[in-house]
This record gives structure tokens, C-alpha cells and sequence, in this order.
């Protein structure tokens, strides 16, 4: 009897992943579909696009398949100084909203633990941008950095700008608004990780005699490193291909086209949808080449 009811016992045991890999599966499908369908199915249609030369038609906007990789070279020939810039600004960008995010998320989820009002209003302002409209937000700053506004014309009194100078369409004006843009994506998760920081160890820095600074650089900040990593990617990834804040129509001019810019360009406007798409290729190839070495040279490979 014991014998028998071991033998029936066994292939229930044997059944069980079996069907709980068939319910894992059946919950995966809906994810799975929409994965293939709005992420598969465009990367495909893209990487194809950007292999098609124009068609024996000769109308504007046709093109057939025809495996040009000519079009890479051409994309990169014709459009290096935008991608050497793109890169640039959301290096700068991304190195600033950190220098100006760390020490917000450090009072916010260190300094302010035990003030829970004073946490939560803090993080309010933090996270107000979100509420209203980028497109809103980057004219805004369009409208104050105008050659009439008074802020524009405060700098020039006390002689920060010269007579003659114009804001919009500068360097200085495309960082600007890319810092400001998304410093909420730097503070938060930086703020994440101060949060669960165990206060105790920071206490145990002081009572081995460190003193502050040396406190910061060997407890607080390598404890705090996985919010740094994630808020310089979620960072660095958008700016790299952003194409609002340094458009003509709003902090940019022609000298300051990013990646983004060209595309839209040629998407929009020319029509020139292999060049287009090869730009696109390229720069999603390179951000994941960028962000692999980044994410691996800090040691925290867990985040891929």
C-alpha cells in the first residue's frame, strides 16, 4: 500500500511545474504580444528602412529595399557634427543636473527623514514639473530668455551678457533647458536610494573618528551609487536623443541641431526616410554600447 501510494504520488509531483510553466507562459502572452508588436515589430520595420535606396520611380518619398549600408556612411558623413554635439550636450547636461540633483535628494532623504512635512513638500516640488506639459515648460524658459525679458535685461545691466547678446539659440540656453527639463529624472531615484540609507552607518563613520567628508566618499555615496546610475541613464538616454529643447522653434537654432533635430528633419519634412532611419539605428546602437560600459565599469551590472 505504502508502495503504491508512493507511485501515484510521483507523476502528481512531476505535473506540478509542468502546468505552473503553462500558467507562467499563458500570463507572459499578453506582455509578450505587446512587446513583439510595438517594440519587435518597429526595431524591424526600422533596420529596414534604413537599408532602402530610392525608388526607380523618382517620386519623392518612395523607396524599395536594396540593403544600402551606403546610407550609414552617408548618415554619418553628412550629419557628425550633430551627433559629436548630441552626445556633448547630454554629457554636460546630464554631469550638471547631477552636481545640482545630489545634494537636493541628500537633504530630502537624509536631512528632512525625520521632518515627514517637510520630506513630502520637498518632494511635491520635486515632482510639480511632471504636472505640467514639456512642450509648456521649454517655451516658457523660451519666453524669459528673450532679448526683451527682464531677466535678460538684468544680466545685461549688471554685466553678466553683453548689449548685444542673445540667449536663445545658445549653447548655453539648449543646456539650460535640458538640465532643467530633467533634473526630476536625476533627483528621484538618487533620492530612492538615500532614502532606505541605514543611518547607523553614517553614525559608525563618526564614531571611528572620520571625519564628514571622508564619511560621505566611503559610506553615503557607495551606498547611494545605484540611484546615481539610474538617474544618469534615465538622464542621459532621453537628452541624447532629444530633439524639442534645441529646435528653432524653442531654446535652439540651426547651429545648436542635435540627433534628434535631423531626424525629424529628414522624416518630417524631406522625406529622406533611409537617412532618417540610419541615424536612429545609429544612435540606439550607440546609447546601449555606452550604457553596457557605463553600467559594468560602475559594478553595478544588476541594472541591464
Amino acid at each position: 500500500m505504502a508502495f503504491v501510494a508512493l507511485g501515484q504520488s510521483t507523476p502528481q509531483k512531476q505535473q506540478g511545474p509542468v502546468k505552473t510553466g503553462r500558467i507562467a507562459l499563458v500570463l507572459l502572452t499578453p506582455g509578450l504580444a505587446y512587446l513583439g508588436l510595438f517594440f519587435i515589430t518597429p526595431l524591424i520595420s526600422l533596420i529596414t528602412t534604413s537599408l532602402k535606396a530610392p525608388s526607380d520611380s523618382g517620386l519623392i518619398g518612395r523607396y524599395d529595399f536594396a540593403f544600402e549600408l551606403g546610407n550609414y556612411a552617408f548618415a554619418i558623413g553628412q550629419y557628425a557634427p550633430q551627433i559629436f554635439r548630441s552626445f556633448t550636450y547630454a554629457l554636460i547636461a546630464t554631469v550638471v543636473a547631477l552636481l545640482i540633483s545630489y545634494p537636493i535628494a541628500y537633504f530630502i532623504g537624509v536631512k528632512a527623514r525625520d521632518k515627514p512635512l517637510l520630506q513630502g513638500l520637498l518632494l511635491t516640488l520635486v515632482i510639480a514639473p511632471f504636472f505640467i506639459s514639456f512642450l509648456l515648460r521649454t517655451f516658457a524658459w523660451k519666453q524669459i530668455f528673450s532679448n526683451d525679458s527682464f531677466v535678460v535685461n538684468f544680466l545685461k545691466n549688471i554685466g553678466i551678457f553683453g548689449p548685444d547678446a542673445n540667449i536663445i539659440g545658445t549653447d548655453f540656453a539648449v543646456v539650460f533647458g535640458l538640465v532643467y527639463n530633467f533634473i526630476p529624472f536625476m533627483t528621484l531615484p538618487i533620492y530612492a536610494s538615500l532614502d532606505r540609507l541605514d543611518i547607523r552607518l553614517v553614525e559608525a563613520g563618526g564614531d571611528l573618528y572620520a571625519n564628514p567628508a571622508t564619511t560621505f566618499w566611503k559610506i553615503t555615496f557607495p551606498l547611494s551609487l545605484p540611484g546615481v546610475i539610474s538617474g544618469t541613464l534615465l538622464t542621459f538616454i532621453p537628452i541624447s536623443g532629444d530633439y524639442v529643447v534645441a529646435s528653432r522653434d524653442f531654446l535652439g537654432s540651426s547651429s545648436t541641431a542635435m540627433i534628434g533635430n535631423v531626424v525629424e528633419t529628414n522624416f518630417l519634412r524631406i522625406q529622406d526616410y533611409p537617412t532618417a532611419s540610419a541615424l536612429s539605428v545609429m544612435l540606439m546602437a550607440t546609447i546601449v554600447v555606452m550604457v553596457s560600459a557605463y553600467v559594468r565599469r560602475s559594478g553595478t551590472d544588476d541594472l541591464l
